[in-house]
């Protein structure tokens, strides 16, 4: 399936469901897509997460039947997800800029979050060095988290500033870091890792973890981090993949190989560090 109707048939989905507790799992497995993969793709085509907009459309039409019904708050609140009034009226409050109260008592206005349409559109050429790599299983080391799909890409820095504040990156200095899915749990493994050399033991409180075999598009980012990091990976969902003809993700594993910041003058800020981003693809 090609990757903009699949973002397209996960919205189609969420609108449907907009009231139900639907999963980030049931929603990737619509659009045929790993849970990592969607609600990564998801963010950097749309600029917020699944949570984020399922919230923000379940505050639009909670607000529209405000306006046009007679249902008493407390049911339009746990009919969109809320289960106390109290909680709610904050969340309505900080969306709508006023009170449920207000808006059925005076008139108040309120906002709308219209749903999501996605839509290709040709705008020019574009230039992303990347090759097709087959790599041979290989084992990695080091630092081991759980994370939500939800929260994770404010977790994971968080995860980064841990490691080296506690001084661990004398043991791993972060060669990569590697998210592993988790089927069925709702949240995948990171790793702040290394390359494993079976020579070495296994330091108290690291794991090591076997890479399988793959196909790998493998992306290269040059300039300062994160934003080099990060405009690539914008350029991967919103231009590669929608363009791609021969590859789809193959999903299960996602990384980020990082060079050694003490090779440049301004270390991971410098204008030419050099990064690169790793997808198991496969064939359409």
């Amino acid at each position: 399936m090609e990757w903009i109707e699949s973002i397209s048939k996960a919205l189609r989905l969420i609108e449907d469901n907009i009231t139900e507790n639907l999963t980030i799992e049931e929603i990737a497995k619509e659009a045929f897509i790993s849970p990592f993969y969607f609600q990564k793709g998801f963010a950097m085509l749309c600029g917020f997460t699944v949570g984020e907009y399922v919230r923000q459309r379940r505050l639009t039409l909670a607000g529209t039947e405000l306006v046009s019904s007679n249902e008493k708050i407390i049911d339009i609140a746990i009919k969109y997800g809320y289960e106390s009034p109290d909680s709610f009226t904050k969340a309505f409050t900080r969306f709508h800029g006023v009170t449920p109260t207000a808006v059925r008592k005076d008139g108040a206005m309120i906002k709308s979050f219209a749903p999501l349409k996605i839509k290709f559109s040709l705008e020019g050429g574009f230039i992303m060095d990347y090759k097709i790599v087959e790599k041979d299983a290989f084992t990695v080391m080091g630092a081991s988290k759980m994370f939500k799909y939800e929260t994770a890409f404010a977790e994971v820095p968080k995860f980064w500033d841990e490691h080296f504040d506690s001084g661990k990156g004398k043991v791993v200095c972060g060669m990569y870091g590697v998210c592993i899915e988790e089927a069925g749990k709702g949240e995948f493994e990171y790793l702040i890792a290394d390359n494993y050399m079976p020579w070495n033991d296994i330091p108290n409180g690291y794991v090591t973890r076997v890479i399988p075999k793959h196909t790998w598009a493998v992306f290269s980012c040059k300039g300062p981090m994160p934003g080099s990091l990060q405009g690539t990976n914008k350029k991967i969902y919103s231009e590669w993949f929608p363009n791609c003809k021969e590859y789809e993700i193959a999903a299960g594993y996602n990384i980020e190989l990082y060079s050694n910041p003490c090779d440049y003058p301004k270390g991971n800020q410098d204008e030419n560090y050099s990064s690169e981003i790793w997808i198991p693809v496969k064939r359409k």
